[in-house]
């Protein structure tokens, strides 16, 4: 628990922590709420789904909208997409009746993209603002933040929609973007501008200056040069060591701020070290998805009211807040991948276990869910922010988001469809088994040196 402390000693973290516990507040809260105001004014279920829908519909242009993070400074960037939704919800105390119920989806498509846009340039910002060393404890305690927000920002907003109704939501959460502006304005960072273009080589295609090379995580700590201006990339070799080897890939220089969006997605595909555990993010969130949408039929399964499912989600939550608070630690001692792994095989036993109907063990599979659902979220965030260049960061960030929780939708809906078909017994399962199997490719050793060395430079460098 040492480096947590240190993170939470650490003033951009702080602040950075402070400023997602108060914007997650009011998020979590209209999240709850929107669905229900649609639902009141309209009668429609249908309707009041596609709240969610209009706010998690932007994810998918991730990669496009995540370079914005890379093309313009990032904590001015922070602080406007803060200030957007902050001044954009305001516009709900308009809506009266069930003819305006476009204008919540209008606002809540906007406010999700914004989002989109707003994690790419938080999480590359943290990067740079944050030492690398607790750059897991950093995004665990998010996490832990995340979730504890979950268990008390949704009742707290039913509590006010039930007295000031919809658009006294909105302007708590409107408030609460705008105290989070006032946070990030007080951050501690000096961006670097994008390295100067030079023409390509003949064995390097880039945009950058051969030899130019630098992480997120190195650039910020390395000594100035001079007094005010810190390093920001350092000099090295390109030439390689041995006859017909490229230079292995951590002697590659940054791709350009000015790369295409599609950077980010072949940076992560040619990475050792980050596909696997964004393809083992994705297919979690699929399964997690199949799982979710098996919840009610496993509350019927037990002979409780729908209303079961508050108790469920409780005990997930406490588990997320749970690992969130010591997963700095967890990662340092078992590196991303087996923490990544650990964390999968513990959410397929839960989820598996749910097949047998008992009260008690429902609750501790849905903490056991939570408590190993994040690792692989965690371990993945703080993997791409570690091994992405500076410059290409954001839509990096942005391209993981996308390809880890747009197969969650996917998962909803294929979940929706299987449990009208088949019994949630034998579902859960075999669900439990195949989820099981996700994690046997991160138990497995990764590429060595001498393997990713003899990478060709398009590999070592796509963008």
């Amino acid at each position: 628990m040492t480096k947590t402390w240190a993170v939470l000693h650490d003033r951009n973290a702080r602040l950075f922590l402070t400023a997602v516990t108060v914007s997650g507040f009011g998020t979590s809260a209209l999240w709850l709420v929107s669905g229900v105001w649609v639902k009141d004014l309209t009668g429609s279920d249908g309707l009041a789904a596609l709240c969610m829908l209009a706010m998690w519909a932007p994810t998918l242009a991730g990669p496009l909208l995540g370079a914005l993070a890379d093309r313009v400074p990032r904590k001015p960037l922070l602080i406007g997409g803060s200030l957007l939704p902050a001044a954009l919800l305001p516009v709900l105390f308009a809506v009266d009746g069930p003819g305006r119920v476009w204008l919540v989806l209008t606002v809540l498509f906007v406010y999700g993209a914004a989002g989109v846009v707003h994690d790419a340039a938080e999480s590359a910002l943290v990067a740079g603002a944050v030492a690398p060393s607790l750059l897991g404890g950093f995004n665990g305690l998010r996490m832990a933040v995340t979730e504890g927000m979950k268990l008390v920002a949704p009742l707290a907003g039913a509590g006010l929609y039930a007295v000031q109704g919809g658009p006294g939501v909105a302007l708590l959460d409107a408030i609460t973007f705008a105290l989070a502006a006032l946070l990030y304005a007080g951050l501690r960072v000096r961006e670097s501008r994008p390295a100067p273009l030079a023409p390509p080589t003949s064995t390097d295609s880039g945009d950058e200056p051969s030899g130019w090379t630098a992480t997120v995580a190195e650039a910020p700590r390395r000594g100035p040069t001079t007094p005010s201006r810190p390093t920001l990339f350092r000099r090295t070799a390109t030439a390689p060591k041995t006859p017909g080897l490229s230079p292995p890939a951590t002697n590659r220089r940054p791709p350009s701020r000015r790369a295409p969006a599609g950077a980010g997605t072949r940076h992560i595909w040619a990475h050792p070290v980050l596909r696997p555990l964004v393809l083992a993010g994705g297919t979690t969130m699929l399964f997690a998805g199949l799982n979710g949408a098996l919840i009610y039929a496993v509350i019927d399964g037990l002979g409780h009211s729908p209303a079961y499912a508050g108790a469920l989600y409780a005990a997930q939550g406490a588990g997320s807040v749970a690992v969130g608070l010591v997963s700095g630690p967890a990662l340092r001692r078992l590196g991303e991948r087996r923490f990544a792994a650990y964390g999968i095989a513990l959410t397929a036993v839960a989820a598996g276990l749910r097949a047998i109907p008992s009260d008690p063990l429902a609750l501790a599979c849905s903490a056991a869910i939570g408590t190993g659902l994040p690792c692989v979220l965690i371990a993945a965030l703080t993997a791409v922010q570690r091994e992405t260049p500076d410059a290409l960061l954001g839509r990096a960030v942005a391209t993981a988001h996308t390809l880890v929780y747009t197969p969650n939708v996917l998962g909803l809906a294929a979940g929706a469809a299987l449990v009208e078909l088949v019994d949630q017994r034998p579902l859960s399962a075999l669900l439990g088994v195949a989820w099981l199997a996700t994690a046997v490719p991160l138990f497995q050793r990764p590429a060595s040196d001498s393997r990713i060395a003899s990478r060709s430079p398009s590999d070592a460098n796509p963008a």
